[in-house]
């Protein structure tokens, strides 16, 4: 829907409130043009069902919102003494239109100091569940968002089975533009794995501002651009095309930002001529063949010793392959008097698989490409429009037409375009184990999600979890994710805290209680 399609969709939905609710309005001593007016018959109605006014926030907030409507409708109708099962059953299947029908039909008085506690145990439980669900949902979107690290793209600086707090707050919140779906999960309901959402309708897309933008390596969580599969994890063809912010969560690198030019060459990025300067924390690792004097390695050594889990291939008596091995990993294999020869495997060869599909280019040796920006104009030809086709059409959202050499936009010829957004170039640090942009090409602004900050859990998944003790990396458990040196682990500090608290919190109590 667009903005106007919104803006008619909400007058309606005002027009039918006051339809519904204009002579309750009357019996709660208001005046009936109250209900008419947008935003503020909100504040006015949760004077009448004796609710706080801040609530109406909430009427306003994707997801929420679904929740909270139901909450109002049967809010209204106890207010005027209508709290009967069947009287919140009827207020909940007609999406409050019951309310209307009260409104017209029943002789009913407003019960202005109503009693806010619910009547019985399990009315209680699902008050307190339906307010833990909007205070998670509103967090989950807006604050903080928990991710699982599923691959080993950015082994080293996150691990597989690391436990991430996301920021929405860094590069700016997005309002959901999905406007039903179940809160707090993504494209499939855990456990049956059906769809989690609708897709219409669809709001427009909306960030608020942020505190810093998108930066050079940058660890960044956003929406796959090519996102197209059914289920989550399941690759198996079916198609789904997806709105943006149900299509799966990537994590990897920024290592060019809008205006940038990028190159790879033999491995090496390099972001306008000059070669990509390493984070801190960053370890980038290759895959290398490993010639040994006939001596065969001893695995469980060998992973001690280079502090990897898998990952070795034997190609045959005295060759190996190591896909994913570290600059320090590589020292010490040279260092050790079996080891003849440790090679770096640079790909020489043209793959059509890596973006745009029509060059002879490969991971190792790629581009220069430019980094599409806001505002900037490129020459549009049969050349460069295999750069460009995605952006035109999947993300700015208009209708493409070539013909020949000749190439319509919107029904109009054109030899040049000017983005609408900006774009970045996302990598992982496991060069040749790493489904980024080097695939499928750049990522919209529209579609970076947050930036973690914070590794609360860690879980070895080499370890069973009958030996719990070795499967926690306890060294993990809440270093940050950002920041320069060595990560430093805040746990101890934690638990120091917890205890402390609850300490407190058991004198308070007992302090009270004799006080009484």
């Amino acid at each position: 829907m667009t903005l106007y399609q919104w803006f008619i969709f909400f007058l309606v939905i005002q027009l039918v409130h006051y339809i519904c609710t204009w002579k309750l309005y009357q019996k709660a001593g208001r005046q009936s043009w109250e209900a008419a007016i947008p935003v503020y018959n909100a504040v006015i109605l949760m004077k009448i069902i004796n609710r706080p006014w801040w609530w109406t926030f909430l009427l306003f907030i994707p997801i929420v919102n679904l929740i909270m409507f139901p909450v109002i409708w049967v809010e209204t109708l106890r207010s005027f003494g209508k709290h009967s099962s069947l009287d919140t059953l009827l207020a909940v299947i007609t999406f409050g239109l019951y309310i209307g029908y009260v409104n017209y039909t029943q002789e009913v008085i407003h019960i202005k100091e109503r009693s806010l506690h619910p009547k019985n145990p399990t009315a209680d439980f699902v008050s307190s569940i339906l307010f833990a669900i909007v205070v998670a949902t509103t967090v989950h979107t807006y604050v903080m968002q928990p991710y699982t690290i599923p691959t080993s793209s950015l082994e080293k600086s996150l691990l597989i089975g690391d436990f991430l707090f996301v920021s929405k707050f860094h590069y700016g919140a997005r309002t959901p533009t999905t406007a039903v779906a179940l809160p707090m999960v993504h494209d499939s309901i855990p456990f049956i794995k059906t769809k989690s959402y609708f897709s219409w309708p669809q709001l427009p897309y909306f960030r608020f501002p942020g505190i810093q933008s998108v930066e050079r390596n940058d660890i960044v969580v956003f929406n796959w651009p090519k996102d197209t599969v059914y289920k989550f994890f399941d690759r198996s063809g079916k198609r789904a095309d997806k709105p943006l912010d149900k299509k799966s969560n990537y994590v990897k690198r920024c290592t060019a930002i809008a205006g940038d030019s990028l190159q790879i060459i033999k491995g090496d990025v390099f972001v306008n001529g000059k070669l990509l300067p390493l984070h801190d924390r960053q370890r980038l690792q290759f895959s290398y063949n490993v010639e040994t004097d006939g001596s065969q390695f001893n695995e469980e050594y060998i992973f001690k010793e280079l502090q990897i889990t898998d990952g070795i291939y034997v190609n045959s008596q005295n060759s190996y392959t190591f896909s994913a091995l570290t600059d320090e990993n590589v020292n010490r294999l040279r260092n050790n008097p079996m080891v003849k020869s440790v090679t770096k495997n640079i790909d020489t060869i043209g793959n059509t698989k890596v973006f745009p599909h029509t060059k002879s280019w490969n991971a190792d040796n790629f581009g220069p490409i430019y980094i599409p920006q806001a505002g900037k104009t490129v020459v549009l030809n049969k050349e460069t429009l295999p750069f460009y086709k995605e952006i035109i059409t999947d993300y700015e959202k208009n209708e493409l037409q070539v013909n020949g050499d000749e190439i319509k936009i919107n029904g109009k010829v054109v030899n040049s375009y000017t983005f609408q957004m900006d774009y970045y170039w996302m990598m992982g640090d496991n060069r040749h184990n790493s489904e980024d942009s080097r695939y499928w090409g750049y990522v919209p602004a529209d579609h970076i999600v947050g930036k973690p900050v914070f590794i609360w859990m860690s879980l070895d998944q080499n370890e069973p979890w009958g030996k719990l003790f070795d499967k926690v990396r306890w060294e993990r458990m809440f270093t940050t994710v950002g920041g320069s040196g060595k990560p430093v682990s805040y746990f101890i500090y934690f638990v120091i805290a917890l205890v402390a608290w609850f300490g407190f919190d058991y004198f308070r109590k007992k302090r009270k209680k004799s006080a009484e």
